[in-house]
């Protein structure tokens, strides 16, 4: 399921990354890689804001599709 539908304060685990390879690179540089643990601070409509390896990442709602738990 996308990281979307995680309960806000749920830690998971990136299980996958989809989209095109500058989207999935793209999302790698910011931390976010298969096996990554990371917890859901905020979602507001789809928009969500993680935490991963202490920083605060922000993502609209179609980068955060992208990434599924």
């Amino acid at each position: 399921m996308p990281v979307t539908m995680a309960c806000l304060d749920e830690v998971v685990t990136i299980t996958r990354i989809s989209g095109k390879d500058e989207v999935r690179h793209h999302l790698h540089e910011l931390g976010l890689i298969e096996g990554e643990k990371i917890t859901v601070v905020s979602n507001n409509g789809g928009n969500v804001i993680l935490q991963a390896k202490g920083v605060r990442i922000a993502l609209d709602e179609k980068m955060a599709n992208r990434i599924y738990i």
